[in-house]
Order: structure tokens, then C-alpha cells, then sequence
């Protein structure tokens, strides 16, 4: 199973976010778009494994607090000027940061690395080429994008909402012709603690 630990997104932020997404599509027909139902915030990438049990008893361990976060403007991955992942920004604060850290603390055991360095959540709009931030070699960035990125550069600030995340869950990707599908595997809750229980 093909699994990753993600947040899902409020029906008015994947509403707006897919209005945008619809209007920018024709700059660039030459990249993949992520389809609006699979519009969520990755976590933690864990892929290939048969490991499931273990996983989903190393998340029930895992304690975090609700978590706000704002989808605002939009970026490129590996930069502006060689784009081959059109992204949308999300603003949070350290509550965030610590469930990221919590989820990769209890995965670690498993065998499952996060990412070096501070954890900087976006959502993916679209992909070209193997739609990895860093390129694989003779990878070019997509002409479509530089289009994207001239029309995003005449737009003035781009605001899709503010939510409360009040879970994480554990996903399933399944890779298609069409896309690939997910599928919600497990939820876990993230509750304020009491203000004589906070660390």
C-alpha cells in the first residue's frame, strides 16, 4: 500500500482554491493538475509499505492540539524561475510544527525518515516531469508554468481562507491513468489539552 499522513481542507477552502486552480488551468495544458477531491496538506510521505497495523497504532499515540491554518498566495517549486510545481501557501503556527514533529517521532521506529530541514506546508496545484521539488536528471521546468507564473504575478493578493484543523488522518494513494485516488484509511483526533495539562 502506497500510504502518507495528511490534513484534510474545510468545502469553502477546496471550493475557492478549485475556482482558482480552474482559472489558471488554461495557461498551462502542458502540466498535471491535482484534481480539487484530492486537495489536502501532507504530513508525512510514507510509501510503499506493508506496515499498516504498526503505523495506525503509532498514530493513535500521537497528541496534538486543533491547528489554524490560512491558505494564502501561491509559489513554485523548485523556484519562480524554473517552476515545476505550482503550490498554494499555507500560513500556520508552532501547533503545526509540533504535530509534524510528533507523527515523524512515532514513525521513526517503523523505519519511516521526514524530510530534513523545517516543514513547509503547501497544498499542489499542478506537476510537471516527475513533480519532485528537486529535478531528476535532464528534467526541464514546464513552459505552462512560466505562463502561470507571468499571470499570478498581475494578480493582487490571493486569500482562500482560514480553518481549524481538528484531526489528521491516514491516506491511501492509488495511482491511475486518470490520477491518482485517496482514499481516507483512518482518522485521529487533535484536542486542546486542559490548561493544567499543557507541557
Amino acid at each position: 500500500m502506497r500510504l502518507f499522513v495528511a490534513l484534510d481542507i474545510d468545502a469553502d477552502i477546496r471550493r475557492r482554491i478549485a475556482e482558482f486552480r480552474d482559472q489558471m488551468r488554461p495557461f498551462a495544458p502542458d502540466v498535471r493538475w491535482v484534481g480539487p477531491e484530492t486537495f489536502h496538506v501532507t504530513l508525512q510521505f510514507l510509501g510503499e509499505t506493508r506496515k499498516i497495523d504498526d503505523i495506525q497504532r503509532a498514530l493513535r499515540q500521537v497528541k496534538g492540539s486543533p491547528i489554524d491554518l490560512t491558505f494564502r498566495g501561491v509559489g513554485f517549486f523548485p523556484n519562480p524561475k524554473l517552476p515545476r510545481v505550482f503550490w498554494v501557501g499555507i500560513e500556520s503556527g508552532e501547533n503545526l510544527q509540533k504535530l509534524v514533529k510528533a507523527i515523524g517521532a512515532a514513525l521513526h521506529p517503523l523505519g519511516f525518515e521526514r524530510d530534513k530541514g523545517p516543514f513547509k506546508p503547501h497544498l499542489t496545484l499542478a506537476r510537471a516531469g516527475s513533480g519532485r521539488p528537486r529535478p531528476v536528471p535532464g528534467e526541464r521546468s514546464a513552459p505552462g508554468l512560466q505562463q502561470v507564473r507571468a499571470k499570478v504575478e498581475t494578480l493582487s493578493s490571493l486569500e482562500f481562507g482560514t480553518m481549524a484543523a481538528r484531526e489528521f488522518c491516514l491516506y491511501e494513494s492509488k495511482l491511475s491513468p486518470a490520477g491518482a485516488q485517496y482514499k481516507k484509511l483512518s482518522r485521529y483526533p487533535l484536542q486542546a489539552l486542559a490548561p493544567d495539562l499543557q507541557p
